[in-house]
């Protein structure tokens, strides 16, 4: 594990062993108790490791947990899925691939958001920079052909243009959402250039930003319905997808289809006119 992969690793099971109540694991509150969830010691004696290996571990030391170990505190922890996932890939267990270095979009799939017309879609990069979109997109976040080629990154979108939040149907959850699986892709790429700027930007330009990176959230990505609200069109309903195509694994095409029975579909269309 690189230094900043062990650094992640130490702030993330903190943020976790804070967040797990002794109830939870079957242990006594008790009275004088002062650490909020549960203590270090607590966590080594479920998960069957030494206080002091687990001390180290939070610490940040060059040590090297095994698969087993860190199923044990994944269980200990009550993590979900996502967290347990995420856990694995920053102690190395995972598989994480290396980042790949996106120029643009290849032109085949250019012409494939193209057709996908009137459902809204863009392509990012594994840092989420947005490299390309089709018109239906551009018709629903205008902001997108605006912005400088530094700044067109979903993330940085969200967290700051006020077009971006007003668009949003529930602002709030919807961009926690969106970081929580953000920092799920790229948490064992926290020492990547690309993304060192990104995070140390947004902690500069947006306080909702900062809040929640420091809670460590992590989440998968499934396919949802979101809710727009269009300063044209009014309310769109969308299903969102997130595909990767088999000849450009570097890239992800975020597809917005409408949702049967919103009237959805035909204001897609009013917009696509």
């Amino acid at each position: 594990m690189t230094a900043t992969a062990r650094r992640e690793l130490a702030e993330f099971l903190g943020s976790r062993r804070r967040s797990v109540t002794p109830a939870a694991v079957g242990l006594p509150a008790g009275a004088n108790r002062r650490t909020p969830g549960l203590r270090r010691e607590e966590v080594a004696l479920l998960a069957g490791v030494s206080h002091t290996w687990y001390t180290w571990l939070e610490q940040g030391r060059d040590i090297r947990p095994s698969r087993q170990v860190m199923d044990a505190l994944a269980r200990t922890l009550r993590l979900s899925p996502a967290e347990h996932e995420y856990l694995l890939r920053l102690s190395g267990h995972g598989g994480v691939p290396a980042a790949r270095s996106v120029d643009g979009v290849p032109a085949h799939l250019q012409r494939l958001m193209d057709a996908l017309s009137p459902s809204p879609v863009y392509a990012i990069t594994s840092s989420w920079s947005i490299i390309g979109w089709n018109r239906a997109y551009e018709r629903l976040y205008p902001g997108v052909a605006a912005m400088a080629a530094e700044d067109r990154n979903l993330l940085w979108a969200v967290f700051t243009d006020p077009a971006v939040r007003d668009l949003l149907g529930d602002w709030a959850a919807d961009s926690r959402s969106f970081l929580a699986q953000f920092r799920a892709e790229v948490g064992p790429r926290l020492a990547d250039p690309e993304v060192v700027d990104l995070v140390t930007r947004l902690q500069a330009a947006s306080p909702a930003f900062r809040e929640g990176w420091a809670s460590h959230d992590v989440d998968r990505f499934t396919s949802t319905e979101r809710r727009f609200e269009h300063p044209v069109v009014g309310t769109l309903v969308l299903e969102h997808h997130q595909l990767t195509p088999a000849d450009a694994p570097g890239i992800q095409l975020v597809v917005y289809t409408a949702v049967d029975g919103t009237g959805t579909a035909a204001k897609l269309s009013r917009l696509a006119g």
